[in-house]
C-alpha cells in the first residue's frame, strides 16, 4: 500500500509540475490548466483543472466534478461558493470536455477508478495552493465516481466533505434491461470493449436546459450534446460494476450530503415537467441507495428539482444552495 501511495504521489507531482494556468472560456475570472497524465489504453490522457478567482483569503476549497455528457460550464455555482467565502475548483475528467483529444471516444472508461487519479492530482494541486479543506461535490456519474473514490481511501481521505448532486446509483431502466440486458452486456465486454450500443437518444432533458431551446442556460453543445448518444460495452460494464459496489454499501468515513429531487419523468418529447422533475435518474434508487454509503450521511430530497439540482428553476437552485452551504458550514 506504500508503494501504492508512492508512486500516486509521485504521479501527481510529476502531472501538475508542467501544468500552467492559462485564460479559461468562461471568462476573465476563470483559469485552466491542463494536466497530462500517463497514458493509457487509447495513447495520450489529460484532464483539466478550472479555477475561479476569489480575491477573499481562505483555506477552504470546492472542487466539482461534472457527470456523463457533461463538463464544467456552470460559471453562477463558482460565483456562489466564492462569495459564500470559498475557493472554487472544477475539474473536467479525461476524455470529457477541455479535456476530450483527438482520437479519443468521448466519455470511454473500462473501470471507474480510472478517474480516482484525476482526482488525486487535482486534490494536490489545490492543497499546494494553499486549501486546507478540499469538499468534492459530483453530480450524477460524477457523484458516482466521487463516492467510489471516497469509499476506496478508507479512513485516509484527503477531503473533508462530499456533496452529491443526483449520483448515479443505478440506471434508470426496465427492470428487463437491468436485471439482465445490463449483466449480460457486462459480462460480454472483456470480448468486444469498443462494441457500441444504441440509446441515448432522448433531447427532452437537454432541451430543458439550454437557452436555445426552453432553458436558461448556454453551454457548448458539442460537450454537452443534447442528446447523450450510444455507449460502449466496456462503458455500460464500468458503471455497472460501479453500481454494484454502491448497492453494496460503502463505507465512507467523511460527512456527506445526497441530495436528489422529489420526482422524476421521462419520455419524449420536451414537456414543462422536465423542468421540476429528475429527466434522466429514478429518484427513488437515488434515495434508497444514498442510505447505505456511510455513516454520516444526510439525505435531502429537492421539491421540484431538475436532474443537475443547480440547473433548476431561481427559487429551486436558491433552496438548493442554501442547503448545501448550510451543511458545509457545519463542518470544522
Amino acid at each position: 500500500m506504500r508503494i501504492k501511495a508512492f508512486v500516486i504521489g509521485l504521479t501527481s507531482f510529476v502531472a501538475v509540475g508542467f501544468a500552467q494556468y492559462v485564460p479559461d472560456e468562461l471568462g476573465v475570472s476563470f483559469q485552466k490548466r491542463t494536466i497530462k497524465m500517463p497514458d493509457d489504453y487509447e495513447g495520450k490522457v489529460v484532464c483539466t483543472l478550472i479555477k475561479k478567482q476569489n480575491s477573499k483569503p481562505t483555506e477552504r476549497a470546492i472542487l466539482y466534478v461534472h457527470g456523463y455528457n457533461d463538463y464544467f460550464f456552470q460559471a453562477e455555482m463558482a460565483n456562489r461558493f466564492t462569495a459564500a467565502g470559498y475557493n472554487f475548483y472544477a475539474v473536467d475528467l479525461r476524455k470529457y470536455g477541455r479535456s476530450l483529444l483527438k482520437g479519443q471516444f468521448a466519455t470511454n472508461a473500462r473501470d471507474m477508478n480510472e478517474y480516482f487519479a484525476d482526482i488525486d492530482t487535482v486534490i494536490s494541486l489545490i492543497k499546494r495552493e494553499g486549501n486546507r479543506q478540499v469538499f468534492l461535490v459530483g453530480h450524477s456519474t460524477g457523484g458516482l465516481i466521487t463516492s467510489l473514490y471516497a469509499d476506496s481511501k478508507g479512513k485516509n481521505l484527503p477531503i473533508s466533505g462530499l456533496i452529491l448532486n443526483s449520483p448515479f446509483f443505478d440506471f434508470n431502466e426496465t427492470g428487463w434491461n437491468e436485471n439482465v440486458a445490463i449483466p449480460v452486456a457486462s459480462f460480454f465486454s472483456s470480448l468486444a470493449k469498443n462494441v457500441e450500443l444504441s440509446g441515448g437518444n432522448s433531447r427532452a432533458y437537454g432541451e430543458s436546459l439550454h437557452r436555445n431551446y426552453h432553458g436558461e442556460w448556454i453551454f457548448d453543445l458539442k460537450k454537452k450534446k443534447l442528446a447523450s448518444g450510444p455507449k460502449r460495452l466496456c462503458w455500460i460494464a464500468a458503471i455497472h460494476a460501479g453500481h454494484k459496489k454502491v448497492q453494496s454499501g460503502l463505507h465512507i468515513s467523511c460527512p456527506v450530503l445526497s441530495m436528489s429531487s422529489d420526482k422524476s419523468i421521462t419520455g419524449d418529447p420536451w414537456n414543462p415537467g422536465y423542468q421540476t422533475a429528475d429527466g434522466v435518474l429514478d429518484v427513488k434508487d437515488i434515495q434508497r441507495y444514498s442510505r447505505n454509503i456511510g455513516p454520516h450521511t444526510t439525505v435531502c430530497i429537492v421539491p421540484g428539482g431538475m436532474h443537475d439540482l443547480i440547473l433548476s428553476k431561481p427559487n429551486v437552485r436558491n433552496a438548493v444552495y442554501r442547503e448545501m452551504l448550510s451543511w458545509l458550514s457545519a463542518i470544522k
